[in-house]
């Protein structure tokens, strides 16, 4: 058997390991594969699949979609602690501040920067603020998400009630409230109502911060649910049931939510966002349409949230990861997302085109945007989920009228500050 000569066969061995290393980065980047993961209903995803299979198309860069459904958080905690985190991570900003607390999410902030095919001044800056934490920015934002009053136009024509109008009070809302609710057949018993209770977080913060009230200072370190401007406010929106009656109990709805009662033609007006709108544009047998909250004492005020595209910082392929990010921000794909009437969109151009303001239900969709100029993100704490739970078990005595506004207040800020501390 014949020898290399020892040089011939070192020359020979760095030659294999450049061919190697060029193979390795003529490979990489084009048969690489992202991880991707995201919740979402079958039409969202029946959005999503095509966008990311043109990525692939466009750049080589295939992407493993890791649909979770249900339990998406705690799934992801899961890939967290056992490192096996997906490179890309769609995020709401409720839940943002766990990941970005506890440094697993890379600020995206210079990537943005740098980028010549997004900018921020691409977004709306108070969507953009939604997604930072301690002033980084940990998520790109897909969409706005707020709330707004959607109102039965037929049902107000029924009963000769005027529309509300852009710049109705609380003390509006509930003169209306009171005009909705009907005793149609006599019996006594109110068959339809102005409004319906949602006893979750989301739904009663617009009530206290329009107010003036919140639930936490300006540092996070502090419960300002038991402050007189947030008990007001609370106050308010637990009248509506318990002082008022224009809101219906559990007894008399059982388990119905407020969307159902809405469909239901039992109430006139809802609290909600974008996201009854898909169903309502196919399923609703009445007119109707969406208005902005009514004013407090400090205007009217709701959520400015947010979901939207992270990056793990444990990622090995964070080049790849960026790009899947600007390329799901794009123009196209930000309209591809908001086709269906699901999401407000987070960029300025396609919110404010035709497409999504012109010739389709509700036809006041520009309520949703006008509404972002008093708007502010729902802040919440790295401990948000015990803090919430907390919450609202103590508010389940003011809903059932066993404690005053003030008094079940008083007692979640004690529990609450401790958590805080």
């Amino acid at each position: 058997m014949n020898k290399i000569p020892k040089n011939s066969a070192k020359l020979l061995s760095l030659m294999i390991v450049s061919l190697i290393t060029l193979a390795s980065a003529c490979t990489k980047g084009k048969n690489e594969k992202i991880t991707f993961s995201s919740w979402g209903s079958i039409d969202e995803i029946n959005i999503l699949k095509p966008i990311l299979a043109d990525f692939t198309k466009k750049t080589g860069k295939e992407v493993e979609l890791i649909h979770i459904p249900d339990n998406y958080f705690q799934k992801l905690h899961m890939m967290f602690a056992s490192d096996t985190a997906p490179d890309v991570i769609f995020m709401n900003n409720f839940t943002l501040p766990v990941y970005a607390d506890s440094g697993v999410l890379d600020d995206l902030e210079p990537m943005l920067d740098k980028s010549s095919k997004i900018k921020k001044d691409d977004f709306y800056p108070q969507v953009l603020e939604a997604m930072k934490w301690k002033g980084k920015l940990y998520g790109v934002p897909r969409d706005i998400s707020n709330l707004l009053i959607y109102y039965n136009k037929d049902m107000f024509d029924k009963y000769k009630i005027a529309y509300p109008k852009k710049d109705w009070t609380f003390e509006d809302f509930l003169q209306t409230s009171k005009k909705l609710t009907k005793d149609t057949n006599g019996d006594g018993k109110s068959d339809t109502y102005g409004f319906s209770l949602d006893k979750r977080p989301l739904f009663w913060l617009p009530f206290i911060w329009s107010e003036g009230g919140d639930l936490f200072n300006k540092d996070l370190n502090k419960f300002t649910l038991g402050d007189k401007e947030s008990v007001a406010g609370l106050q308010f929106y637990n009248d509506l049931r318990n002082k008022y009656h224009v809101a219906p109990d559990e007894k008399e709805v059982g388990n119905a939510k407020s969307g159902q009662l809405f469909s239901q033609e039992k109430i006139g007006m809802q609290l909600s966002g974008r996201w009854s709108v898909p169903t309502y544009r196919t399923s609703l047998k009445f007119k109707w349409d969406v208005i902005p909250f009514p004013k407090g004492k400090n205007g009217s005020i709701v959520d400015v949230d947010a979901s939207g595209w992270c990056v793990s910082k444990a990622s090995d392929k964070k080049e790849s990861a960026w790009q899947l990010v600007e390329y799901l921000a794009s123009r196209d794909s930000i309209k591809n997302f908001s086709s269906n009437g699901l999401i407000v969109p987070s960029r300025k151009d396609v919110a404010q085109s035709k497409d999504f303001l012109d010739g389709k239900t509700p036809e006041n969709s520009k309520a949703f945007l006008d509404i972002l100029a008093t708007g502010h993100p729902t802040r919440t704490t790295p401990n948000w989920n015990e803090i919430s739970t907390e919450i609202d078990t103590g508010l389940e005595n003011i809903w059932s009228s066993t404690d005053s506004v003030q008094t079940a207040t008083q007692n979640i800020t004690k529990r609450v500050d401790a958590l805080l501390k």
